[in-house]
């Protein structure tokens, strides 16, 4: 019994590390794919050529306000080339807790969005997409939170999930990353970063 549980451990110990290695061997973005709120496998291949801004979003939290920002910047920026991939997430503080389709109405009726939007997935943990093991493994966590939004999010975080957030994984909702038109990550922004600045890089990334 004791051997066939040790071997069991060490199949799966084998599996997850070809699946850590085949992430960390994937070059761009356009090696991976979504679910959309069907289920439906998206491949990220159809973005090619285009500069992306990946986030993922919560409809019940303090940053959710950004989802105007993004609206706008996306309607002044798509014929340039931007599209932003939105990917809801309940794992900060379940402020994501509606269904894909309540979601999306909600972020249609209240602030018009109208950018692509995937269904809602888990970007830290056991369960994250393998796009974010990817983009974290490219762009780790700088910080950028005052110790008492620090301490608030780490609290709400542990509360909602079973382990406890590393050094960088994806720290709270409205988190974004920038893809280059080659597919290769270039920036990420914590939530607190002023939009104004996030927009700034965006247009220097279409402009190159």
């Amino acid at each position: 019994m004791k051997r066939t549980l040790t071997i069991a451990v060490l199949l799966m110990l084998t599996f997850v590390g070809m699946a850590q290695n085949n992430t960390k061997d994937m070059k761009t973005v356009y090696d991976f794919s979504l679910n959309d709120k069907s289920g439906n496998e998206v491949s990220l291949s159809q973005y090619k050529g285009k500069v992306l801004l990946i986030v993922n979003t919560a409809t019940g939290c303090g940053f959710t306000p950004q989802y105007e920002d993004l609206e706008a910047m996306y309607h002044s920026l798509k014929d340039k080339g931007l599209e932003i991939l939105d990917v809801p997430c309940n794992q900060f503080g379940h402020q994501a807790p509606g269904t894909d389709a309540e979601i999306k109405e909600f972020c249609t009726l209240k602030f018009g969005a109208d950018f692509p939007q995937f269904k809602k997935s888990d970007v830290n943990g056991a369960n994250e997409l393998p796009l974010y093991t990817w983009l974290k493994s490219r762009k780790p966590c700088l910080g950028g939170y005052d110790a008492k939004l620090a301490a608030v999010m780490e609290k709400l975080y542990n509360e909602a999930n079973p382990e406890p957030r590393k050094k960088d994984d994806i720290q709270w909702n409205f988190t974004k990353f920038l893809i280059n038109r080659n597919g290769e990550v270039i920036a990420r922004f914590e939530p607190t970063v002023d939009m104004k600045e996030v927009e700034k890089q965006v247009e220097a990334a279409l402009a190159e």
